[in-house]
């Protein structure tokens, strides 16, 4: 067999097990920022992140973070690094409220996944129970959601971090809670997400994974922890619930 007749093959297997998926997924949880949106598209997580620095420094802080750190482009970095040395500290409360507030602020300028304001609307259609387990605020989420138009299709399923960042994924804290709010049968049931800390909590809550990347980059880092169901693109999610796939 020659190598493109393999490939054609690999890329039908996986056609096959994306369909047998999504067919049979009735409770599905999204994370919120990858599949669902763009959140710091026009207001940029490395100035955020930048900004948390900032405010360290200013309070003669700069000490708790390592150059590392202190130049790091994820703002949840810089959080759970003052986390791991003050765990539970007032410290840690007042900074995660600092992130909140910055991801607030980015929800004007959100730029929606491509196709995922369609999929989400016509997964509610067909009978699909929705929830969004995020390691961003849920109080960001349900704000993106407002603009969208689709709080109805989540509501009251969203769950977000929480104050104790243990239980930040891959902890699976805030997946068994949106799946046991919703009463879900986990053999029913699928993440979709665009990181290793979605596929590993996914893993330890007992449902399937569903990867998103949308670029080379973030499909390599799913694939290396082990999942074997990637997609670029929503699109065809969209075209199998709607019988077209």
């Amino acid at each position: 067999m020659t190598s493109d007749a393999k490939q054609t093959d690999a890329v039908t297997a996986e056609t096959g097990k994306l369909r047998e998926l999504i067919t049979g997924a009735r409770f599905v949880l999204f994370d919120f920022d990858g599949p669902i949106c763009r959140l710091f598209a026009g207001h940029a997580a490395e100035h955020v992140a930048g900004q948390l620095v900032e405010w360290l420094e200013s309070r003669g802080l700069r000490g708790l973070l390592t150059e590392e750190e202190r130049v790091h482009p994820d703002p949840h970095y810089v959080l759970e690094a003052i986390h791991r040395r003050h765990p539970q500290s007032d410290l840690v409360t007042e900074l995660e409220e600092r992130l909140t507030q910055q991801e607030l602020k980015a929800v004007a300028s959100a730029m929606p996944t491509p196709y995922a304001d369609p999929l989400i609307r016509t997964w509610t259609t067909v009978g699909g129970q929705l929830a969004i387990a995020t390691n961003n605020s849920a109080r960001v989420a349900a704000g993106y959601l407002a603009t969208r138009g689709l709080v109805s299709c989540f509501a009251p399923y969203v769950f977000g971090r929480t104050a104790d960042l243990d239980l930040l994924k891959p902890h699976p804290h805030c997946l068994n809670q949106a799946l046991n709010a919703m009463g879900a049968d986990r053999s029913l049931s699928v993440m979709i997400g665009d990181a290793p800390s979605d596929f590993l909590a996914a893993q330890d809550a007992g449902v399937a994974f569903l990867g998103y990347a949308r670029n080379e980059d973030k499909e390599k880092r799913l694939r290396s922890v082990g999942a074997d169901i990637v997609v670029n693109s929503l699109e065809p999610l969209l075209s199998i619930l709607r019988g077209q796939a």
